[in-house]
């Protein structure tokens, strides 16, 4: 009975899941060509740099302050709010040439030309040295995140729904980042951290899709594993609809009402949350019914008691 009820309203989303797969291995062909030729647009996290944090006496406007920034050490600035309408800060890349002195003198002379009583609040330098370091700490930050994942999941799932769910945690990591190095979108520590998010976000819907098709395996003897994951993903979908919808209202919100400092971690969460959310279902469990899940697979290993043999003796 629980057999029929479910396939009468299962929606059949690996009707076309060959070719929405064949759409991501292109994807993520693409991202490596691109990450292997311009690469990512690195920011002063990586590459070292100068940050230099002005408070103006009233509002000032960024489009006449980057007008305004002709001096060769201002070369390659980047001037973004942070806060409020009176806070500054200005991002200046090392230049061979100009040495960092020369570059923070050059925004207090913009700055004085703006507000006579602007302030200069904080100045850091980060170093090429300190740069990669970062980019290195923060790479293998990612990798480690994967493969405790992927260790977690062996464990709790069968292997072949381990390798799809590390499958798809890897191609929402990759189109993400093929997305950023398309653009040449900023790459700070702020988007790190939001890949790194869209790593938890990915798996925890993933695992969601899982639970229920273990479950579904269990219950739907007859089925063949096509019906048992169509099944399962259509029971999951109010839930992934729900979490996907009021996940993307603040992560909008936050991109488009959040400044500049927030908005590669936002770009990040919005890319990462529409290709996570797809990549559950045609990647992670179309790859495992490639790889030949049956309900044998999800049944618990029987542990033969000791003594099992004298208790079928006869005496």
């Amino acid at each position: 009975m629980f057999e029929i009820l479910s396939l009468k309203k299962t929606v059949n989303f690996l009707k076309h899941a060959r070719l929405i797969s064949y759409v991501s291995i292109v994807l993520v062909i693409s991202s490596i060509v691109l990450l292997a030729q311009q690469g990512l647009n690195w920011g002063l996290d990586f590459t070292g740099g100068t940050v230099v944090e002005v408070e103006f006496s009233e509002d000032i406007a960024l489009d006449a302050l980057r007008d305004a920034a002709t001096s060769p050490a201002l070369k390659g600035v980047v001037i973004q709010r942070f806060g409020t309408l009176k806070d500054v800060v200005f991002r200046l890349p090392i230049q061979e040439h100009i040495p960092n002195a020369e570059q923070v003198n050059a925004v207090k002379v913009l700055t004085a030309q703006q507000d006579t009583q602007a302030t200069i609040k904080r100045v850091e330098f980060v170093g090429p040295a300190v740069g990669q370091e970062l980019a290195e700490q923060g790479g293998m930050a990612v990798l480690v995140a994967l493969i405790c994942i992927m260790i977690y999941v062996s464990f709790r799932f069968e292997w072949r729904l381990a390798l799809g769910s590390v499958a798809a945690l890897l191609h929402d990591v990759m189109v993400t980042l093929g997305i950023f190095s398309w653009l040449q979108i900023e790459f700070d520590l702020t988007v790190l951290a939001g890949v790194l998010t869209v790593v938890g976000y990915s798996l925890n819907d993933t695992i969601v899709v899982y639970d229920r098709i273990r479950e579904n395996f269990i219950k739907m003897r007859k089925a063949s594993p096509y019906e048992v994951v169509n099944a399962s993903i259509t029971q999951t979908m109010s839930r992934t609809v729900i979490t996907t919808l009021t996940t993307l209202f603040v992560v909008i919100a936050l991109f488009t009402q959040g400044g500049a400092n927030i908005h590669g971690f936002a770009t990040a969460l919005l890319l990462g949350i529409m290709v996570g959310t797809y990549s559950s279902i045609y990647v992670a469990s179309f790859l495992a019914v490639q790889l030949g899940i049956i309900r044998e697979h999800m049944l618990p290993v029987e542990v033969e008691k000791e003594g099992a043999d004298q208790d079928n003796l006869i005496y």
